[in-house]
């Protein structure tokens, strides 16, 4: 048998007044995702383990059959380990968002969604205006960006935030801070990190390629924002664990990283943006290439959840359209080229409500088709929350529980 897991990154929501209180799934016109939902079996899926926050982070490691709570060293490292930065056993890595600050509040932490090609020379000259002993940063794709620095002489032992979780706030509330006020290496390590936040500043508004973004009336990117850090991941293969080999698709480091540190290809598809504009047919045929040779197959779409923190349902409800006709679609027709070998899974890694504008830990929706294993009842039903709650799986506790049954 050949797998495959569809994911619609933050697509699941609470019910929304305006859409006459339906979730964004019961509100969207998405046939291939109900047709998954009727002919194969549903549940919920509980992707964040108590106490934890809800980054996608936590949630895809879940997915992907492993238990953050135990696996997850930070965003950062895996993150990192995408962008091909080294890591020592000691190193510590932080993702680090350029984000757009405006009278003193988080405006977007995605600096208007600016492009790598302009993220780039940005993150660079940062690189050789900041740079330090044991101080490094590296660019990634868009907005996100990596910064490592030495874990002999720094801490991992400091709190940071998500600029996403904050936007509208005063950025101030939301500097680093040490775990322990009394731990002198961590507290030195919150005030270094402060202190490069704000001489970003003056760096960024003045280069030339923000200049030009603020001409065009678009967002400058302001600041860096470290957070999500940690030392590099040590989890069993995927292949040890499970038995299978295979690949991650996305457009996103973080992604490819959970992938990497599983010991899967990262498969990197020309003209993947994480938005909306994402090469969906490029997705699915690298996918479909891939399944020739491999067993297994995560497909990652992010645009579902960067419109979501726009909080616009609207974008979300077209966002997901999207991805219903473009990815879900073109695997339910590989299906039924090989012979009834591909089973389909399709889900959410967390709800990103639209009120709220930021992720939340309740369980995601979840489908699963196996064609050895349709269902012998005619169901007509949607893919959505109030049917996952009604599914033959009940309420699914973690990922490896999940993948088990995948796989079962």
């Amino acid at each position: 048998m050949k797998y495959v897991i569809l994911v619609c990154d933050g697509a699941a929501d609470w019910p929304i007044e305006e859409l006459d209180n339906r979730t964004i799934f019961e509100a969207t016109e998405i046939p291939f995702m109900d047709w998954i939902a009727s002919h194969g079996r549903m549940g919920m899926l509980k992707t964040i383990p108590e106490g934890m926050h809800p980054g996608s982070e936590v949630a895809n490691m879940s997915i992907i059959g492993y238990r953050p709570e135990r696996d997850l060293t930070g965003r950062g490292p895996l993150e990192a380990l995408s962008a091909g930065v080294h890591l020592n056993k000691t190193d510590l890595a932080f993702r680090c968002n350029i984000i757009t600050i405006e009278e003193g509040l988080i405006k977007d932490y995605s600096s208007g969604h600016i492009t790598t090609e302009e993220s780039r020379p940005l993150i660079l000259y940062l690189q050789s205006q900041l740079k330090d002993d044991g101080v490094d940063f590296f660019p990634g794709v868009q907005y996100r960006h990596v910064l490592r620095l030495d874990g002999e002489k720094y801490s991992e032992d400091i709190i940071l935030t998500p600029p996403h979780d904050q936007l509208d706030k005063p950025y101030k509330d939301f500097l680093a801070k040490p775990k322990k006020f009394d731990d002198k290496k961590a507290k030195m390590t919150a005030e270094y990190l402060n202190n490069i936040i704000e001489r970003s500043h003056n760096l960024l508004i003045e280069h030339v390629i923000n200049k030009n973004r603020a001409k065009k009336g678009q967002k400058m990117a302001t600041h860096i924002w470290p957070w999500g850090g940690g030392k590099k991941p040590n989890i069993e293969p995927f292949k040890k664990k499970y038995g299978l080999c295979g690949s991650v698709i996305s457009a996103v480091d973080l992604i490819f990283g959970i992938g990497i540190a599983a010991g899967l290809e990262p498969i990197r598809v020309e003209g993947a943006t994480g938005l909306p504009d994402t090469n969906y047919e490029g997705k699915v045929t690298a996918a479909l290439k891939e399944l020739k040779q491999k067993d297994f197959i995560y497909l990652h779409v992010e645009a579902t959840d960067e419109v979501a923190h726009t909080g616009d349902p609207y974008k979300k409800i077209d966002a997901l359209e999207k991805f219903d006709q473009f990815i879900v679609k073109p695997f339910i027709t590989a299906e039924k080229k090989l012979k009834d070998e591909l089973v389909i899974a399709v889900l959410p890694d967390h709800p990103t409500p639209c009120k709220i504008r930021t992720h939340s830990n309740d369980p995601v929706p979840f489908a699963i088709y196996n064609p050895l294993k349709k269902n012998k009842l005619t169901l007509s039903r949607i893919y959505s929350e109030k049917y996952g709650k009604e599914g033959e799986y009940g309420l699914i506790e973690n990922g490896e529980e999940f993948i088990r049954l995948l796989l079962s």
